[in-house]
């Protein structure tokens, strides 16, 4: 079975989180039981279980690109007075 990454498990809800670590379980133990056929059902739930934290990933990361940007506009426009006191 494999994870998601420890930054989308933070992202996860607590109910999304139970429903993995769940299905996780599950799919260990089918794949301990060579049973990788069934265990390949439960990774594509996992798969589909952790979109949501994903998007969630990414929108943070927008969101952080956002922020950035606003706090380099308000030092360049708090630098501009500056330049043309010195130009005079």
């Amino acid at each position: 079975m494999r994870h998601c990454s420890v930054q989308v498990r933070g992202l996860l809800t607590r109910e999304e989180l139970d429903r993995y670590n769940a299905l996780m379980e599950v799919g260990s133990y089918l794949e301990s039981q060579s049973r990788h056929d069934l265990a390949y059902a439960i990774q594509q739930e996992v798969d589909r279980l952790i979109v949501p934290g994903i998007e969630r990933l990414k929108e943070k990361g927008r969101q952080r690109d956002r922020d950035t940007e606003a706090y380099l506009s308000a030092k360049r426009e708090a630098a501009e007075p500056d330049e043309e006191e010195d130009e005079d």
